[in-house]
C-alpha cells in the first residue's frame, strides 16, 4: 500500500484557521448565489456591487456575533440560548437595515417603500444568519465533545500505563530479594568470586531494566537474551541442577511481547520445579507461529501440581518457615498484564502435559516491529552454556 509523503493534518487541527477558511468559504458561497440569482433575473452588472456590500456586511457581522458566541458557550445553557436568542434578532435587523438602505438608494424611483424592503430583506437575512449560527454552535459543539472523548482516551491510556508500570515493577523488589539473599549466603560461606560474579549479573540485569520502559514491547530475540542473562544468575545457585532448552522459531524471532513477560515464568519453573527437586529440572521455551499467532510455551520438567504446591504455584505464593508469603507476582501478575495489553485477544493456559511436569501457554497477535524502531539493547556477558 502506498504511503503518503506527507502526513494529513487534521482541518480542525488549527481551530482559528479553520474559522477563517468557512468564513472565506460560506460567505463567498452566498455572494455567488446571490450574484447568480441577480443575474438570472435580468439585473444589471451594476446590481453585482450591491450584493458585494451585502456580502462584506453579512461577513462582519457574523465576526461579531463569532465574538459573542465565543464567550457563551461553556456558560450555562439559559445564558447561552438566552443572550443567542436575543442577539440573533439584533444582528438580522441590522443586516436588513443596511440591506434595504442600499437598494433603496439604488432604487430611488422604485415605488417601495424603505419599509417594504426592510421586511423582505429580514426574512433572506434571518435565514442566513440563523444558518451560520446553528453551524458555528454545531461545529463548536462538536469540536467540544471530540476534545472531551481525546481528554478521555488520554486518561485512560494514562491509566493502563500506570497499571502496566506497576505490574512490571513489582517483579524487581521480588526478583532483587531471591538474588541478593543468595549473594548473602555466598558471602557468608566467603565464596567471593562467585559473589562478584552475581553481583555484575545482577547490574547487567537491572540496567536492562530500568532502560526498557515498563509498557515497552521487546521481540523474542530480545526476551530471549534477556531470560538467558537472568538464568546466568539462577544458575550460579543451582548449577547443574537448572537446565534450560531454547526452541525458538526463526519466523518467531520478530514477534513483539511485553517486556520481561517470561521472566515471572521461569522464575515461577525455578521454585517449584528445580529447587523442589534434589536432580533439579529441565526448562524448556518454545515459541511458535500458528497463522497470525505467537505461541509461547514454558515448561519444566518438575512436580507438576501437586496438592501441596498447587495453590501457591498458581497464585505466587512462597513458604517461608511453614508460613505462607505473598510475593504478588507468578502467574496471576502475566494474567494482569495481557489482559492490560491485549484485552481478550489473548490466550493464557496452565497445563499438566501427559509426559509430567507443569506448562504454561501463551497466544498472542503476532506484530512485527516497525520500520525504523530501534531495539533495546540487551547486556551481554559470557557464554552461559543455555542450549
Amino acid at each position: 500500500m502506498a504511503v503518503l509523503p506527507i502526513k494529513p493534518i487534521p482541518f480542525f487541527a488549527n481551530k482559528n484557521q479553520a474559522f477563517w477558511r468557512l468564513q472565506a468559504v460560506g460567505w463567498a458561497g452566498a455572494m455567488l448565489l446571490r450574484a447568480m440569482s441577480a443575474i438570472a433575473n435580468d439585473q444589471a452588472l451594476t446590481f453585482l456591487v450591491i450584493v458585494l456590500i451585502g456580502t462584506v456586511t453579512g461577513f462582519s457581522i457574523s465576526l461579531v456575533l463569532a465574538v459573542i458566541f465565543r464567550q457563551l458557550i461553556g456558560r450555562q445553557p439559559l445564558l447561552t440560548w438566552g443572550v443567542t436568542v436575543l442577539a440573533i434578532p439584533v444582528a438580522v435587523g441590522l443586516y436588513a437595515f443596511v440591506d434595504a438602505w442600499v437598494i433603496w438608494l439604488y432604487r430611488a424611483e422604485s415605488d417601495a417603500s424603505f419599509a417594504q424592503l426592510f421586511i423582505g430583506y429580514f426574512y433572506y437575512d434571518a435565514t442566513l444568519l440563523g444558518a451560520w449560527s446553528a453551524l458555528y454552535y454545531a461545529i463548536n459543539f462538536y469540536l467540544t465533545v471530540e476534545e472531551q472523548n481525546d481528554q478521555l482516551l488520554r486518561l485512560e491510556n494514562q491509566a493502563t500505563q500506570a497499571q502496566l508500570a506497576m505490574l512490571r515493577y513489582q517483579l524487581n523488589p521480588h526478583f532483587l530479594f531471591n538474588t541478593l539473599n543468595s549473594i548473602s549466603t555466598l558471602v557468608l560461606l566467603k565464596q567471593t568470586e562467585p559473589a562478584n560474579a552475581m553481583l555484575s549479573r545482577l547490574s547487567s540485569f537491572l540496567r536492562y531494566t530500568l532502560v526498557n520502559k515498563p509498557s515497552a514491547r521487546v521481540t523474542v530475540v530480545q526476551e530471549v537474551e534477556t531470560l538467558k542473562l537472568y538464568l546466568d544468575i539462577e544458575r550460579m545457585r543451582f548449577e547443574e541442577r537448572l537446565r534450560t532448552t531454547f526452541d525458538i522459531a526463526p519466523e518467531t524471532e520478530p514477534g513483539l511481547l511485553p517486556s520481561l513477560l517470561l521472566q515471572p515464568l521461569v522464575e515461577n519453573a525455578i521454585k517449584y520445579a528445580v529447587s523442589q527437586q534434589e536432580s533439579g529440572a529441565e526448562i524448556t521455551i518454545t515459541t511458535q507461529l500458528i497463522g497470525s499467532t505467537l505461541r509461547i510455551v514454558v515448561s519444566d520438567t518438575g512436580p507438576g501440581l501437586q496438592t501441596s504446591t498447587t495453590d501457591n504455584r498458581l497464585s505466587g505464593m512462597t513458604y517461608d518457615g511453614g508460613e505462607p508469603v505473598s510475593t504478588g507476582v507468578g502467574l496471576s501478575n502475566i494474567r494482569d498484564r495481557l489482559s492490560q495489553a491485549y484485552g481478550e485477544d489473548h490466550r493464557f493456559e496452565t497445563i499438566e502435559p501427559p509426559e509430567g511436569g507443569f506448562a504454561v501457554v501463551i497466544e498472542l497477535p503476532f506484530e512485527r516491529t516497525e520500520a525504523g524502531e530501534e531495539a533495546i539493547p540487551v547486556p551481554r556477558l559470557a557464554a552461559t552454556g543455555s542450549r
